[in-house]
C-alpha cells in the first residue's frame, strides 16, 4: 500500500543537487557567489514538497508562515531562483550573529535579519535591471513594485525615477530600505492599537521608499514576533546597537561584508 499524501514528508536536498534557476544573471553581481558558497559551506538543504503535495500555494504558505525553520526553506520541486539563495544566506548569517545561548531570539532580532535579507532584494535590482533586465528575478520584482507604488499614490514617471536612484547607487539604497524596514517594523511592534500604527505608518510615508513599504509582508513579520518571541518583544539593546553601527558606516553593505561573509567563508 502507498502512503497516502498526507503522511508523505518532505525531502530534504542539498544545494548542490538543486537547480538554480536564473543564476546567469547574477554572476556579475558583488556578493552573490560568496552567499552560495556560504549556504554551500554550511550544508544546507532545502525541503521539497511530496509530489502529491508539490502545490506553489502551499510553499508560498509554509515559506511564509515558517520562515525562520532552521530545517531548511520549503520549496515546490528542486528549483530555486538565484535570489532565494541570497536571501536564505542573509537570514543565517543574521541568526548566527545574534543567536545567544540558551536564550530565545528577540523581536528585534527576526526584523533585522529579515530586513537585511529583504532590503539586499532592492540591491539587486539596482545590480540588474540595466545589467540583466531581462532577467526572471527583474521579471518578476519590478512589476512588483511597480504594483505597490501604484498603490501608495505615485504615477509611473515617479516610480520610473525612483529606480533609477537606485540603479544609481544599490549600496545605499539597501541601506535605506533596511532602515526603513527595521523602524517600520520596531515601531509597528510597539504600537497597542490601530490608531497608533497609523501614526507610525504616516510618518513612514515621507521616506524615499515608504511607496515600497508594503510589499515586505510586514504584517507576517509582526505576527510571527508576536507568536514565537513572546518573551523578546521589548527593545534589544545588542541589536539597536548593531542598527546604529550600520546607519554609521560609508557602507553598510562593505561592514556586512567585513562582519559577517568574511568570517563565515573562513
Amino acid at each position: 500500500m502507498t502512503n497516502s499524501p498526507q503522511s508523505q514528508p518532505l525531502t530534504s536536498v542539498p544545494l548542490d543537487q538543486m537547480t538554480i534557476d536564473d543564476e546567469a544573471s547574477f554572476r556579475h553581481v558583488a556578493h552573490y557567489a560568496d552567499l552560495k558558497k556560504i549556504l554551500r559551506l554550511q550544508a544546507y538543504e532545502f525541503r521539497v514538497l511530496p509530489r502529491a503535495l508539490a502545490r506553489w500555494d502551499h510553499a508560498v504558505f509554509l515559506g511564509l508562515t515558517y520562515w525562520q525553520e532552521t530545517a531548511g526553506d520549503v520549496v515546490l520541486d528542486r528549483h530555486v531562483p538565484a535570489d532565494v539563495l541570497t536571501h536564505i544566506a542573509w537570514h543565517r548569517l543574521a541568526a548566527q550573529a545574534l543567536a545567544i545561548p540558551d536564550q530565545q531570539v528577540s523581536a528585534d532580532a527576526l526584523f533585522f535579519g529579515e530586513a537585511i535579507a529583504s532590503a539586499f532584494d532592492l540591491y539587486l535590482v539596482g545590480r540588474l535591471l540595466h545589467h540583466c533586465p531581462d532577467s526572471d528575478f527583474i521579471a518578476t520584482q519590478v512589476p512588483a513594485m511597480a504594483e505597490s507604488a501604484d498603490a501608495a499614490g505615485r504615477t509611473p514617471d515617479e516610480f520610473a525615477a525612483l529606480l533609477d536612484t537606485i540603479v544609481a547607487d544599490p549600496e545605499q539604497a539597501f541601506e535605506d530600505l533596511r532602515e526603513l524596514l527595521f523602524d517600520a517594523a520596531t515601531g509597528l511592534l510597539a504600537c497597542a492599537d490601530v490608531d497608533a500604527a497609523l501614526s507610525v505608518l504616516a510618518a513612514l510615508d515621507t521616506h524615499r521608499f515608504g511607496p515600497l513599504l508594503h510589499r515586505f509582508e510586514l504584517s507576517n513579520w509582526l505576527l510571527y514576533a508576536r507568536a514565537f518571541a513572546p518573551s523578546g518583544l521589548a527593545p534589544d539593546p545588542i541589536v539597536r546597537a548593531l542598527d546604529q553601527k550600520m546607519r554609521g558606516e560609508r557602507v553598510a553593505l562593505d561592514w556586512l561584508t567585513t562582519a559577517w561573509v568574511e568570517p563565515a567563508l573562513a
